[in-house]
């Protein structure tokens, strides 16, 4: 191999490092680590406040019980929407903002980011905010990398957007087929403080098929348990980032 064709490998390494690199930050027993050295991208804010996030959405099937729930209760959240969803039900997406919900962008299409190039990046991100932009009248403040990886390119392009990078504290790993109402409290509340992000989903889309019926079976129990240790429940908005 020449010196050129070694030289040019090292770069191209290097440069996919540097896209990748901050998705090591989304490796689950990272976590706490995360949470401790960069509290605001993991979503650390106001201790007496618990910030409710929501993945996945619009899905007509499942996230009008979730809004019918929260009305209920009197509580807001922060919904990380997915373009491709959105664009098929926009009334839906506008519902949840109407309904005082938080509407921020999880993508377009929800794939992990180190396969996407820079330019393949933006444009997935710059599709999703015009998609919540259009359909809620407002730009979206937020936005959440699918599966939490969080590259180079997409925090750029987030910030070009407008947009804060914010991932979770806590989640309720409620994706899964096996998941319950009872594992999806226990998970959430085993490290869950005052001042966290609680990260679940109002949508199987990407997810064991009716797995959202766990995470609202576990829902009233959370915001009991909040309520009970004194922590008020909103989106992120009044999370104090």
């Amino acid at each position: 191999m020449s010196r050129v064709v070694k030289a040019a490998a090292v770069l191209a390494g290097g440069l996919a490092l540097a896209h990748a690199a901050p998705a090591i930050t989304s490796i689950q027993p990272l976590e706490p680590l995360r949470t401790r050295l960069l509290p605001r991208f993991a979503g650390l804010g106001d201790p007496g406040h618990v910030a409710l996030t929501f993945d996945d959405g619009p899905d007509p099937l499942s996230t009008p019980r979730f809004l019918k729930l929260l009305e209920a209760r009197g509580v807001k959240a922060t919904f990380f929407l997915l373009g491709f969803m959105l664009e098929r039900d926009p009334g839906l997406g506008r519902e949840i903002a109407a309904a005082g919900h938080e509407v921020a962008v999880h993508g377009y299409l929800h794939r992990p980011m180190p396969l996407r190039t820079p330019r393949a990046t933006h444009e997935d991100l710059r599709r999703a905010h015009g998609l919540v932009t259009e359909a809620t009248g407002t730009a979206p403040r937020w936005y959440r990398p699918p599966y939490g990886i969080a590259t180079t390119s997409a925090l750029r392009a987030a910030r070009r957007l407008g947009m804060q990078p914010v991932l979770w504290t806590s989640w309720g790993q409620d994706w899964r087929a096996s998941a319950t109402g009872t594992s999806v409290f226990d998970t959430v509340t085993g490290n869950l403080g005052g001042g966290g992000t609680v990260l679940l989903h109002d949508s199987d889309c990407t997810a064991a098929p009716a797995s959202w019926t766990a995470t609202l079976s576990a829902l009233p129990r959370l915001l009991d348990h909040c309520e009970e240790q004194g922590w008020k429940v909103g989106p992120l908005a009044a999370h104090g980032l």
